[in-house]
């Protein structure tokens, strides 16, 4: 299998995630969103993902799947152990609630063409830019997300789950942005624990291939 993506990419770091938490290898063929007017954007690989977004996944026998909660849901169909979603449906629930929250309700609205739009397009200061970051990465989005989980070493219960895998990129771009969210110390206590993980630190972007200073 290959993966595509870009090693910053918050979609692209949970996909890295839970190929490392099951155990999976993959070749990575890294897809630069900045370079040649953004590489997502060429031919070659549109014919890839028409949405000219990574991550996306090429299988064995050359099929393709988009959308990284579409393909951790292939890896937990292909390989279920570990579980990725708890088995109790109550608490299922909650971890799908959490991780829909962060990569349904905060990533969209941070998203680089996003951000793009409304630097380029719609003229914004970098200043209100920033200011557009902030507001949906904290209130309309984790400080919801700490009221939302359990805490302790993992967002729900004893083990890794999608929420984890979804919170653990998001959390790292608060700080690439210098976001504080230091208030925010059930995340802080997950997010500390996971990087204690192989799996979590094996998927960090600094650590990918692709990985630029």
């Amino acid at each position: 299998m290959k993966l595509y993506g870009y090693f910053r990419s918050s979609a692209a770091y949970r996909v890295r995630i839970a190929l490392n938490l099951k155990g999976i290898e993959v070749e990575q063929v890294g897809v630069h969103l900045l370079k040649d007017g953004g590489q997502q954007h060429q031919p070659s690989f549109r014919a890839r993902n028409p949405q000219g977004l990574v991550p996306a996944l090429e299988l064995d026998d050359g099929t393709i799947l988009t959308q990284s909660l579409a393909i951790i849901d292939y890896l937990d169909s292909i390989h279920p152990e570990p579980r990725l979603v708890p088995a109790e449906p109550v608490l299922a629930a909650k971890t799908r609630a959490a991780a829909f929250a962060i990569a349904c309700d905060i990533h969209p609205l941070n998203n680089l063409r996003v951000l793009g739009y409304l630097k380029g397009p719609l003229g914004r200061s970098q200043a209100e830019v920033d200011e557009w970051y902030r507001h949906w990465l904290l209130q309309g989005g984790l400080e919801p997300v700490e009221a939302m989980i359990e805490g302790g070493r993992f967002c729900f219960g004893d083990q890794p789950s999608l929420a984890d895998i979804c919170l653990i990129p998001q959390v790292f771009n608060a700080r690439r942005y210098k976001v504080d969210i230091s208030h925010l110390k059930k995340i802080e206590a997950v997010d500390a624990h996971c990087k204690t993980l192989p799996a979590f630190l094996a998927a960090h972007p600094l650590r990918q291939p692709d990985a630029e200073p």
